[in-house]
């Protein structure tokens, strides 16, 4: 039988020797700008995610793109060089400037270095298909295969010597499913997450003008972004400009605004509509992503989480 009275009352002693406890510094630091604010913020979580969860080093993919090329720095800041791993698979579409770009980043953190070509996996699937994709065009299956095959090599690595993997992509790209399940969505920790794509690219200018160094190259920074999945792709191809998205996704996603709210801030109607409908519809991916860290006021997977399942979307 339970007692009558289960609950115990537990005291906490106090020191009643106010000089033994050590005094609180009540100065306020200088003002910092908010890209160091929220730069030592990632930088911070990351530490801790890593030190806490018992891992001792990291890997990621470097594709030469300014995501990777930010994630990098900061799991640098977080560590130090010598606990990162960057890992360049090139593919046919890989153009030679992210090859490049990629080698070039590593070399000015003074991260290991890897680079491993997925040609040959790629080769192997397209073959063990061809039956069932016989008279089919190529589309976005062949796209993803390249993203999932790289997506099991980092986790072969972080098998193999005990890494964890560093995902890369950033809260645009989260929000509106622009991302493979089982691919560059694969690891054990979303650095960006919670990073609109606008703030990455401060970010990133920020961490070069911080020095010591430039290490981002000038070419992450100034290209236009592509996931680099079939010939001559950029992002656009698939989303509205990232000044225009960032901008729908904070009415949307931050402010609960609804389309007519968001239309009447001067964005076009039917992209308002569009952004709306990629956001609902792509909850499920964002619910098998990995876990980040929240530094906007309202982050996925904390502080918004909406039905898998409904019937409200357009």
């Amino acid at each position: 039988m339970l007692p009558d009275n289960p609950i115990r009352k537990i005291v906490i002693p106090v020191s009643k020797n106010r000089s033994a406890r050590p005094p609180i510094d009540r100065a306020m630091p200088a003002a910092a700008c908010r890209e160091e604010e929220i730069y030592a913020a990632l930088t911070l979580g990351t530490r801790d995610y890593v030190r806490k969860n018992g891992f001792k080093s990291m890997v990621l993919g470097l594709s030469g793109g300014i995501d990777s090329a930010l994630t990098a720095c900061i799991a640098v800041d977080a560590l130090g060089r010598s606990k990162v791993l960057g890992v360049s698979m090139p593919s046919q579409f890989t153009s030679g400037m992210s090859r490049s770009d990629a080698g070039l980043l590593a070399g000015n953190l003074g991260i290991r270095f890897l680079e491993i070509p997925i040609g040959i996996p790629m080769k192997a699937y397209r073959e063990t298909l061809a039956k069932v994709f016989e008279g089919l065009p190529e589309d976005v299956a062949e796209e993803n295969l390249q993203a999932r095959i790289r997506g099991n090599i980092l986790m072969a690595l972080s098998n193999k010597f005990g890494y964890l993997v560093l995902t890369t992509g950033n809260k645009s790209e989260m929000s509106v499913g622009y991302c493979t399940l089982y691919g560059d969505m694969a690891g054990g920790f979303a650095v960006l997450k919670d990073v609109p794509k606008t703030l990455v690219q401060s970010l990133a200018a920020f961490r070069n003008r911080r020095g010591p160094g430039k290490p981002i190259p000038d070419s992450t920074l100034t290209r236009p972004p592509t996931a680099e999945l079939r010939p001559n792709q950029f992002d656009t191809d698939s989303l509205p400009e990232y000044p225009i998205l960032d901008g729908i996704l904070q009415a949307y996603v931050e402010e609960d605004q609804g389309l007519d709210e968001i239309a009447a801030l001067g964005y076009p109607r039917a992209t308002v509509s569009r952004v709306i409908r990629m956001v609902d519809q792509n909850e499920y991916k964002r619910r098998q992503g990995p876990p980040g860290i929240k530094i906007t006021p309202k982050a996925f997977g904390r502080d918004r989480r909406m039905p898998l399942t409904n019937r409200y979307r357009p």
